[in-house]
């Protein structure tokens, strides 16, 4: 698990800001919607409508936008039709990228997704030749000030965690894929506030890069964040200490 927290702490120094919280409720309504439209409305029934709603919640989304997203999905309040698509590739440095796309337009993903890499100093790759880098892990993060480790620790683990690491101000819950649904829904049950709940693809090993490159890789993950079709960005990247992705 060495190097795991330096992935997510980066990733929501800058994810959860209060400026962005309008795009990601956007990104989950489309995720919500998705699932519902593919496994029905019941999230009981719905693994993956489960997760989609547990991520929503951890990010402090309204209860009615969850709804209003499920109803969308299964065609309550006209039904949306996306696809799901994977771009591989490279950003400065050779660090290795994994997009992942939910969009009602292949086409104008893929040129989009093609013309940030290109602006930005990436390059896209061929199917398969950076995903084999990354497993797909729960993953559910506390602020080490706001809530106790033992507590948190003694609750994953009997729920079916695989994994619980305090680092950099964060408390990190792994879990299995399987797991992550059971393993959220029993720490949500003690009232607790996570800083995200996700199932996300996590890096076997992480590229180091200096300050500059850092700056470089921010930006190109930022741009390709901004986009619509864009629902998540992993990267291999390990920032310096020093580095503020804010700046």
């Amino acid at each position: 698990m060495s190097g795991h927290s330096k992935w997510s702490t980066i990733k929501h120094a800058k994810g959860i800001a209060d400026a962005k919280r309008g795009q990601l409720f956007t990104k989950f309504i489309k995720e919500i919607s998705i699932a519902a439209r593919m496994g029905g409305g019941d999230p009981n029934a719905n693994p993956r409508l489960r997760t989609a709603i547990l991520k929503a919640r951890a990010a402090s989304m309204p209860k009615d936008n969850i709804e209003r997203a499920i109803k969308k999905g299964t065609g309550e309040t006209g039904a949306a039709s996306y696809e799901e698509l994977v771009y591989e590739g490279y950003a400065p440095g050779g660090v290795a990228i994994l997009v992942e796309v939910l969009t009602d337009n292949k086409n104008r993903a893929a040129a989009d997704v093609r013309n940030i890499f290109n602006k930005f100093g990436g390059n896209l790759g061929t199917t398969g030749s950076v995903s084999r880098m990354f497993q797909r892990k729960g993953n559910i993060e506390y602020d080490a000030e706001k809530v106790s480790e033992d507590e948190v620790m003694e609750v994953a683990l009997e729920a079916g965690a695989d994994d619980i690491v305090n680092e950099d101000g964060a408390i990190t819950v792994t879990t299995d894929p399987g797991s992550f649904a059971t393993v959220a829904e029993a720490l949500q049950e003690k009232g607790w506030e996570s800083l995200s709940a996700e199932i996300a693809m996590i890096p076997d090993a992480y590229t180091p890069v200096d300050k500059d490159t850092a700056a470089k890789v921010q930006k190109l993950v930022d741009r390709l964040e901004e986009n619509d079709d864009v629902q998540n960005v992993y990267t291999t990247a390990e920032y310096p200490e020093d580095f503020n992705p804010e700046e």
